[in-house]
């Protein structure tokens, strides 16, 4: 079956496609679709219904979508439903022209906020998480719902951040029960573990023969 993917995200349309092997899996952009909706939700689960929805309403047919990222305990949980645009301390919620941060520059940027809120006193460590958010979205009236979350912690220097697989905040993710970075893990590895690997397993028990 073919399932559209509600995202311009060439790493995970290659996630979700190897946790989707038996189907096909198709981005917008892969049929010249323009696609670009504004995520106005306050909730992971808030910006997947809302690029689900919207996608739908193009092509009329099964559309999975996810809104993922992560959450750092020492920064109430930031930079969260904003971990794509998030530009540091002054643009927690992203830059008001839009224009993304690289994401070297982010991954600086969380680990000199996470050691500075310790340094102030935050008693909780480097504890952090990934959350997914996943809709199947078969129309207005059926829909499939799954969230889950990839426990680790924040690295205490950019010098430590290691792995080229992944993307986004990888290579300064921590597993402590792997001794590794979230980008050192194999495909297989973090398929096995991630929030998003969890969610689609979660959502093929859910929606059952339709995956």
């Amino acid at each position: 079956m073919k399932i559209y993917l509600a995202s311009g995200n060439l790493n995970k349309k290659r996630e979700v496609q190897e946790l989707f092997p038996e189907h096909t899996v198709v981005i917008p952009k892969d049929e010249g679709i323009e696609f670009d909706p504004e995520e106005t939700g306050t909730t992971f689960y808030e910006n997947s219904l809302i690029k689900a929805k919207a996608l739908w309403e193009i092509v009329h047919c099964p559309v999975l979508a996810d809104d993922s990222g992560i959450c750092v305990d020492a920064l109430d949980g930031a930079p969260g439903i904003y971990s794509s645009r998030y530009a540091g301390p002054g643009f927690m919620k992203g830059k008001p022209d839009g224009s993304k941060t690289p994401q070297e520059d982010q991954n600086k940027f969380i680990i000199q906020q996470t050691n500075e809120a310790i340094s102030n006193g935050f008693k909780g460590g480097r504890k952090a998480h990934y959350t997914c958010a996943m809709v199947l979205y078969m129309g207005p009236d059926r829909l499939f719902v799954c969230q889950e979350t990839m426990e680790g912690e924040i690295i205490p220097d950019i010098a430590e951040a290691r792995g080229s697989g992944g993307f986004g905040y990888d290579p300064l993710f921590f597993l402590p029960e792997q001794g590794k970075t979230a980008a050192e893990l194999t495909a297989d590895e973090k398929n096995a573990i991630s929030h998003r690997g969890k969610a689609s397993r979660l959502m093929k028990k859910i929606a059952g023969d339709l995956l």
